[in-house]
């Protein structure tokens, strides 16, 4: 064998050895393309926060527990600052049922004389507070569609109620009487029509047996926490204040736990208003006013597209003044 010969069969016996490796050897993939991966379905993010339930109260102070004339409502009272507490605590007693049962955000009107009777520093640092006038809206400023549900506490009978403690609507020295669509009206038909306009149901109401019964016959089967039974324009037999906060949480709970039954108060518009006054003078300077029609001596008609322009004019009727300052 000659040289060449033998360097030909050295060459292809490396060449065999070469290729039988070659097919032993792990074959790498080539790299995928990203686009023809299939692509996960990504999913929201799970929550436990319960859905969002907003309560409205507006507090009155004529049917707090306890309450039977001016001494207690005013701050020339002698025991205006211990009702103040009073006050505070129901409210506090309603606020802490309806937390308990599923309330998550609160707003409180403090509704009665000048608006600043509630002691702001005992309420939760959660909440908020109306307070002070003038408002658009009243005893209601501050609602809107978003609330589930109103609770009226310390409520009063109407000015055409014969019983009742410290019966009267908007005003015991001027209004005698309040007619919308002909049917006469109290603070708490009126502010549940305000309520109303907004889609917002009316869930409860608190204060004397008269003023929770001719709310229930007005607006409905709302719940209704009384504190104390009228005997007259200024006597009650009443409970006693932690007697009257357990009954106000009772009923709150109740009314949360079944206001998907309530109904908005709603009237039919358009609203015609009808205000007797007390005396001559302011019914004659409001007849003046365009759209505003004297019915007699002591009563001024007045027409409204709905019950905020109703509201409105109730603020102009029975809060102005010339004497106003600032």
């Amino acid at each position: 064998m000659t040289c060449r010969t033998v360097c030909w069969a050295v060459a292809l016996c490396l060449m065999a050895t070469f290729a039988a490796a070659r097919q032993q050897a792990p074959q790498q993939e080539e790299p995928a393309d990203p686009s023809q991966q299939p692509v996960e379905e990504s999913q929201p993010p799970q929550s436990d926060a319960p859905d969002p339930l907003r309560i409205y109260i507006s507090a009155d102070m004529e049917g707090v527990v306890g309450v039977v004339s001016d001494a207690q409502i005013g701050p020339d009272g002698f025991e205006y600052e211990r009702f103040r507490g009073f006050m505070t605590a129901e409210v506090n007693a309603c606020i802490e049922a309806a937390r308990a049962a599923g309330a998550t955000e609160i707003l409180v009107s403090d509704s009665h004389g000048n608006g600043q009777n509630l002691l702001i520093e005992r309420l939760p640092d959660d909440v908020m507070v109306v307070r002070s006038w003038p408002r658009p809206l009243g005893m209601m400023e501050g609602v809107d569609a978003s609330f589930d549900g109103v609770i009226f506490l310390g409520y009063h009978a109407s000015t055409a109620n014969e019983r009742g403690v410290r019966a009267h609507s908007f005003s015991s020295a001027s209004v005698t009487a309040l007619r919308l669509n002909g049917m006469s009206m109290s603070e708490a038909s009126v502010n549940a029509a305000i309520a109303g306009h907004f889609g917002v149901p009316v869930i409860m109401v608190s204060g004397d047996n008269v003023a929770v019964a001719e709310t229930q016959v007005i607006i409905g089967d709302v719940e209704g926490a009384v504190v104390k039974w009228a005997k007259g324009f200024h006597s009650a037999q009443t409970l006693t204040p932690n007697a009257a906060y357990e009954v106000i949480r009772e009923r709150t709970k109740a009314a949360i736990e079944r206001i998907d039954e309530f109904e908005p108060y709603v009237l039919e518009a358009p609203l015609r208003l009808e205000l007797s006054l007390k005396h001559y003078r302011p019914v004659e300077l409001l007849s003046y006013l365009p759209g505003v029609e004297r019915v007699n001596s002591h009563t001024v008609r007045f027409v409204g597209e709905d019950i905020i322009e109703i509201s409105k004019f109730l603020r102009v009727a029975l809060g102005y003044s010339v004497d106003l300052q600032p």
